[in-house]
């Protein structure tokens, strides 16, 4: 791996997104970035590597968002992670997974803050996150059969 002090807290988000990108040439793309945003699209393979890598080499110490979105043809699992060691820098990591079985590691072991927004994300979407060490619906009954975000949800037709 490669050696960086990201402890300074002098790191932009230009210097991340390189950082980023040496280290992970494949799987990752860095759509745009600023002094405190990038913008990232990460394969499911190596998402749980890049996340790691961040928060153990490049300071991200807070899991601000786990959301999803419904594209269509595929399902997006949506990840924003911040570091304020480093300048408030924040980082969206957006994964597109398989509609019929849209499944993406958890980062909940790294990261405690994740337990409630993946636990979220499953509800209303149907993301499974491997290795969520509770993973059951938060809001709507266990026996549910739906998933209200999606976009093929339809509701009843009235009388």
């Amino acid at each position: 791996m490669a050696e960086i002090n990201a402890c300074s807290g002098n790191m932009t988000g230009v210097e991340i997104a390189d950082a980023l990108s040496k280290e992970f040439p494949e799987g990752l793309t860095i759509t745009s970035f600023a002094p405190k945003r990038i913008y990232a699209q990460a394969g499911k393979e190596i998402f749980l590597d890049i996340v790691k890598f961040m928060k153990d080499e490049l300071d991200f110490d807070h899991s601000s968002l786990v959301s999803g979105m419904d594209m269509g043809d595929r399902i997006q699992a949506i990840h924003h992670l911040t570091s304020y060691r480093n300048n408030c820098c924040l980082i969206e990591i957006v994964v597109d997974l398989d509609r019929d079985n849209p499944e993406i590691d958890s980062i909940t072991p790294l990261y405690e803050g994740a337990n409630y927004t993946e636990r979220e994300t499953y509800d209303m979407l149907g993301i499974v996150f491997k290795g969520h060490p509770n993973l059951k619906r938060i809001f709507l009954p266990e026996d549910t059969q739906f998933y209200p975000l999606r976009k093929d949800f339809k509701l009843k037709e009235g009388p």
